[in-house]
């Protein structure tokens, strides 16, 4: 069965939430639930850590009595977290063979001359690398939470260590449409981009829309489409080298600017940065780590709470496809960090995803733009704000 046949059973009208970049700590299924602001979801996510067993000032209510649900929590927090995080910033429209290197700060010019050797090295420098679409599928791993929590004095470390496997197909068209299906632990999260709309679902929190510029998926500018990289990384800087355990690494590093970053703000919170970071082999020209630093200011009448989201993605195995070479291997691990204002208590958070490629085909037939067609709850969603007064 195709993805779009799978789709028309799949959804149905739900309310339009925004598409949050960290964690969706849901607690609850029911449809009052889904009308609660995501960041107070946070915090109630929290609080229910607090009651994990092996702390005399702590019940066991949740975690003592209802292992599966504190696990189905985690798996959510993992899902929503690693799943389908997006990039910072929008993928240029200009073709990666303007780049240029004559009235621009050295930074600027150092980039553009490493994001063409990085072409060069992948194989898209070359003219008959012109795909027009792309289809992958993999498998995953994702290694449940450990939170520890600091009160200035100790810390506690709540949680254990357990994984879900779980399999994604990826589909992708130029300019900026995708599709993706990601199963894992019996939860699928599906999101999508028709090169306009950015949208997710998920079974606990229904039918998204993500606030702010169209961004691409973060799974893609990882190894899987060099041009796409390449054109993210078009207006990046150089800071300089770096080693990456046994190379040599130049750093490239692009950011969202203020007005893109006010764009995602969400009642009570307020996106105060996002950066990310490509790091290029001096050796072999290729993207072999990359990592991306999201944060958020969330404010409360006891408290302004801070949450980073630090994502780290080791990339590898990387294998000659019709002339490309598309990475076939990665891990990434994740930390949430949360602190506060007036507090020294603070939480930290870590989860860790492994993934592989098994089957990459590009100019798929028949793939057209109605493959990337958003949900219809989107457009009713839309609908319904344009003509309430």
């Amino acid at each position: 069965m195709s993805s779009r046949a799978r789709r028309k059973q799949i959804w149905c009208v739900q309310p339009l939430t925004p598409l949050m970049e960290g964690p969706d700590f849901n607690m609850q299924n029911q449809e009052g639930s889904k009308k609660e602001s995501s960041w107070e979801v946070i915090r109630e996510w929290f609080r229910v850590q607090k009651s994990v067993p092996g702390s005399n000032n702590f019940s066991m209510s949740v975690y003592g009595n209802n292992i599966s649900l504190a696990k189905r929590q985690d798996l959510r927090l993992l899902l929503g977290v690693l799943g389908c995080p997006l990039a910072p910033i929008p993928i240029s429209n200009h073709p990666i063979s303007h780049l240029h290197f004559k009235n621009i700060p050295i930074e600027t010019s150092a980039a553009n001359y490493i994001i063409q050797q990085y072409l060069a090295a992948t194989g898209c420098s070359k003219k008959h690398n012109s795909a027009k679409n792309m289809y992958t599928s993999g498998v995953v791993k994702m290694i449940r939470c450990e939170t520890e929590v600091s009160s200035g004095k100790s810390v506690r470390t709540l949680g254990s260590r357990s994984g879900e496997n779980g399999c994604f197909v990826l589909w992708q068209m130029s300019p900026g449409m995708w599709s993706l299906e990601l199963a894992v632990g019996g939860n699928k999260v599906l999101a999508g981009s028709d090169g306009k709309i950015v949208w997710r679902h998920t079974p606990w929190l229904g039918t998204h829309a993500a606030k702010g510029p169209q961004r691409p998926l973060r799974r893609i500018i990882q190894g899987l489409d060099p041009k796409s990289t390449a054109r993210l990384f078009g207006k990046a800087e150089c800071l300089g080298e770096k080693r990456i355990g046994e190379d040599d690494c130049f750093v490239l590093k692009v950011a969202a600017d203020r007005d893109a970053v006010i764009e995602r703000n969400e009642g009570s919170a307020e996106v105060i940065r996002h950066v990310l970071y490509g790091y290029f082999s001096q050796k072999s020209g290729l993207l072999i780590y990359m990592e991306d630093s999201h944060l958020t200011r969330v404010q409360s009448p006891d408290d302004t709470v801070y949450w980073e989201t630090t994502i780290g993605s080791t990339i590898g195995d990387y294998v000659d496809v019709d002339g490309v070479l598309i990475a076939h291997q990665g891990r990434t691990i994740a930390t949430v960090f949360r602190f506060g204002e007036t507090t020294i208590q603070h939480s930290r958070t870590r989860m860790e995803e492994e993934w592989r490629i098994h089957d990459v085909v590009f100019n798929v037939p028949g793939l057209s733009m109605d493959s990337f067609i958003p949900p219809a709850d989107i457009f009713d969603a839309e609908n319904a704000n344009t003509i309430s007064p």
